[in-house]
């Protein structure tokens, strides 16, 4: 507060009538604490103490905001939709309170719904019926919540169902990225008893257009991550590995019908070997970003 009031960011005065109030209510001015956020883009200024003396919500926030401030450049707050009226209001104090040296970002998560089979899944704060987090990761585990979470930009609402989630089904992100790791996982056990070796040099040339085209898109993750952490999007993430799961599990599938076009190819050491080493780099990217995220690596499909 001392350091508003040095400032002349703090005062005492009275707000104006509330726009919403009835021309025939009566209005009574109090007297408040009031910072001048309006200075730094908020519609009006805030009280920072109620007519009692006592804190007011905002108040106990820009506190708390200056304490986070002094060992920061950067912040970050996750808030849920329901705080959208107090964002400007906050962000005028910490730019107020830091001379504009940290920049406050504030993300508005909106609401997820849950769905068992299709039909929403009724919850009652009067009934007392509700289902908490902790209870969606003991039903289907931590990697899908974390994993399906990120599927959404922040802004815009989620539907989860409980059914969905777990399908072992290309319309299962979180399925299809942990598959696509499986196999290529599969194909380095099954690499010595095709006579590959990963000691041998694996010549990249024999490699064809749509496995270069695979390699390309690989190429992308490291500008991928920096966008994402950058816009503090991180559903970028998610959107890219499904995106290269999508591609390898192409490639897999060619070798259904043609044996020749397998990524373990019977008595051709050397394009099996090439198509091996473009595998294994997939398989360090999908762990990387899974890594990122805080999902794991599935080796093995139960």
């Amino acid at each position: 507060m001392e350091v508003l009031r040095d400032k002349g960011l703090v005062y005492e005065g009275e707000l104006e009538r509330p726009k919403s109030l009835d021309p025939h209510d009566e209005w009574e001015p109090v007297e408040l604490t009031l910072f001048r956020s309006s200075q730094f883009g908020d519609d009006q200024d805030r009280p920072m103490k109620k007519s009692d003396g006592s804190w007011t919500y905002f108040g106990a926030d820009a506190a708390y905001h200056f304490q986070k401030a002094q060992n920061a450049d950067h912040l970050v707050n996750i808030w849920g939709a329901d705080h959208a009226g107090t964002v400007k209001r906050v962000q005028a104090a910490v730019n107020a309170l830091t001379d504009g040296r940290v920049d406050l970002d504030v993300k508005l998560i909106q609401m997820v719904r849950l769905f068992r089979a299709g039909e929403p899944v009724k919850m009652s704060k009067r009934s007392g019926s509700f289902v908490t987090l902790a209870d969606v990761v003991r039903e289907v585990g931590k990697d899908v919540v974390r994993f399906i979470m990120l599927t959404r930009r922040a802004d815009a609402p989620l539907d989860f169902d409980f059914a969905k989630v777990v399908e072992a089904s290309k319309d299962n992100p979180v399925f299809y990225v942990q598959y696509a790791h499986a196999r290529i996982s599969s194909l380095k056990r099954k690499a010595a008893d095709a006579g590959v070796s990963l000691d041998t040099p694996a010549d990249l040339n024999l490699l064809d257009e749509e496995e270069i085209a695979l390699v390309k898109l690989a190429a992308q993750y490291p500008r991928t991550v920096e966008a994402a952490a950058m816009a503090h999007e991180p559903h970028r993430i998610a959107f890219y590995l499904y995106d290269l799961a999508a591609a390898f599990h192409a490639l897999w599938h060619r070798g259904n019908d043609d044996p020749d076009r397998r990524f373990l190819v019977e008595n051709n050491p050397q394009l099996s070997r090439a198509r091996l080493e473009l595998a294994l780099g997939i398989g360090q990217v999908i762990r990387s970003g899974l890594a990122l995220m805080g999902v794991t690596a599935t080796e093995e499909m139960r």
